[in-house]
């Protein structure tokens, strides 16, 4: 028997949820942790610098390509089923790449770990919201979401503990402990569901055509900077992308209450919005993360770890905020939650693009303690609002589209900022190249530099001479670039808001709609 909002929960859903949070808490650190790790598994695997980022993108590809296809599994054969099969892929794989002994082993060991997280987390969604019920669902998408930014805060300083302590190889292999204990906690206290009198088939061409369109589109996501967005490699991709989007479309059509996104998924109004609205912001959760670290590398000399300790007021706020959404979510309005995390987001990341010229630490925290304050509201609200706008059958699904939409939007959002912080940095050199401050070497120089990290370092080796001038001009180009792009992420952050407003969390009535709405139904029973 599910628990009414006041009664209190049961040791065992207790114990269920315990299991659920660690489960995600591995799964979130696996994003992060061997961030602060890549130097070292060069040296220890003698890769060069290319091929070892590959460590972190091979994970989050195929997490991110797997995860919709994942959630309607966990609908289909039982998410009980699909988290145990999950955590055992990502145990073993997590077990090979802690055993690696090249470069290339350990990024297929962390792809297929990707297959394993991907399994899991649709699963881990549906299974509690299930075990906390349907009024307390606000909880159960804030104990999720929570429990994951904790995980994706405390990965950099965890990994940076154990490579102090032990290896990179120790990141892997504390996977399995973590998932064995998970996968004994759900045994003994999650129910398998009774068996149901038919199973849906799977539609295996609508996998294989989303995946490889996904495939595609993190491709180009994930190359086009590096590459060039004018590229006839990446112009194949996006062409490859529309090719099998289209056919993705044809097989649902054709494949209909069987689809792997079936047809009243793609109907519900609230779940678009909120699917739509997660895309926009999610650009800014991932945009801040990622250069606010190099800014304070660059412009303040910070270490690496003073760097990412520098992460705080953003990572400790946000996880905080993800628990607290949930209390707020199930006493005020979700619009009123949503709209006010997306508020927030767009308001921190126009601080933060207001203030990163100042070239001191202390402005930047009220613009990072609002953005932690809005990724945190919004993402666990927007997340509960989707959900459980579809039926419980289709829980596993929304979540894992959800995921998938937050990825993507991050994914867009990071290529973006690259673009344009490149974009406005170089016409910042070129100003200074057109006012008589630069040579044309100079001008090509600074461009090239800025485009790596530790530019202050390299002036200073090539241009000794003029090494202060040529610094302070660089410093001006990165703050330019940085600036630029920040507010044009918060410019998508407040078309997210405009989304959320109108089309998650359900939409405003006035206080007389829903008493004539009664009327009417009752005076239409009196008809018939």
């Amino acid at each position: 028997m599910r628990p009414a909002r006041g009664d209190p929960i049961e040791p065992g859903t207790l114990m269920a949820l315990a299991a659920m949070g660690l489960a995600v808490l591995v799964i979130a650190i696996d994003f992060s942790a061997l961030s602060v790790a890549l130097p070292s598994i060069q040296d220890d695997l003698n890769a060069d610098v290319a091929s070892v980022q590959w460590v972190m993108s091979a994970y989050a590809l195929v997490f991110g390509v797997f995860i919709v296809t994942a959630g309607r599994l966990a609908d289909v054969f039982g998410r009980r089923r699909i988290f145990f099969t999950g955590a055992a892929v990502f145990a073993t794989f997590s077990a090979a790449g802690g055993a690696a002994q090249d470069n290339w082993w350990l990024v297929a060991a962390r792809a297929l770990m990707g297959i394993g997280g991907a399994m899991m987390w649709p699963a881990i969604l549906g299974m509690t919201y299930a075990a906390l019920g349907g009024t307390r669902a606000a909880l159960a998408g804030a104990l999720v979401i929570g429990v994951a930014g904790i995980g994706n805060a405390c990965g950099p300083l965890l990994g940076g503990l154990l490579i102090h302590t032990a290896s990179w190889r120790g990141i892997l292999f504390l996977n399995l402990p973590i998932a064995v204990l998970a996968c004994l906690v759900t045994w003994a206290t999650i129910r398998p569901p009774p068996s149901a009198p038919h199973r849906e088939r799977m539609d295996y061409a609508g996998i294989l055509t989303l995946s490889l369109a996904l495939v595609l589109l993190l491709l180009v996501l994930d190359q086009g900077n590096d590459w060039g967005f004018g590229d006839v490699r990446i112009a194949l991709l996006i062409g490859g992308f529309a090719m099998f989007t289209a056919a993705f479309v044809a097989v649902e059509r054709r494949t209909g209450e069987h689809a792997l996104v079936p047809s009243d998924v793609l109907r519900n109004r609230e779940f678009a919005g909120a699917s739509l609205a997660i895309v926009l912001l999610s650009g800014s959760s991932f945009a801040a993360p990622i250069y606010l670290p190099v800014l304070l590398r660059e412009l303040l000399g910070y270490g690496a770890l003073a760097a990412g300790a520098a992460l705080f007021p953003l990572m400790a706020v946000a996880a905080v905020s993800s628990f607290v959404s949930g209390p707020l979510y199930a006493r005020f309005r979700p619009k009123l939650v949503t709209a006010a995390g997306a508020g927030a987001m767009a308001i921190g990341m126009l601080l933060l693009a207001a203030t990163v010229g100042a070239s001191r630490y202390p402005p930047l925290v009220p613009g990072m303690a609002l953005l932690g304050l809005g990724i945190g509201l919004f993402v666990s609200a927007a997340t509960t609002a989707g959900v459980t706008a579809l039926g419980p059958a289709r829980r596993s699904l929304a979540g894992g589209i959800l995921y998938m939409f937050q990825l993507v939007g991050g994914s867009v959002g990071l290529a973006l900022t690259t673009a344009i912080f490149t974009a406005a940095s170089e016409a910042r050199v070129h100003e200074d190249r057109l006012a008589g401050l630069l040579s044309e070497g100079e001008e090509q120089a600074l461009i090239g530099l800025l485009a790596n990290t530790g530019f202050a370092e390299q002036i200073v080796e090539r241009f000794p001479g003029r090494a202060a001038r040529l610094e302070s001009l660089a410093r001006d180009a990165f703050v330019s670039g940085i600036e630029t792009s920040f507010a044009v992420v918060a410019m998508l952050a407040l078309a997210g808001l405009l989304v959320t407003a109108l089309w998650v969390g359900g939409r405003r009535r006035s206080p007389v709609a829903e008493p004539l709405r009664a009327a009417r139904r009752l005076g239409s029973g009196h008809r018939s």
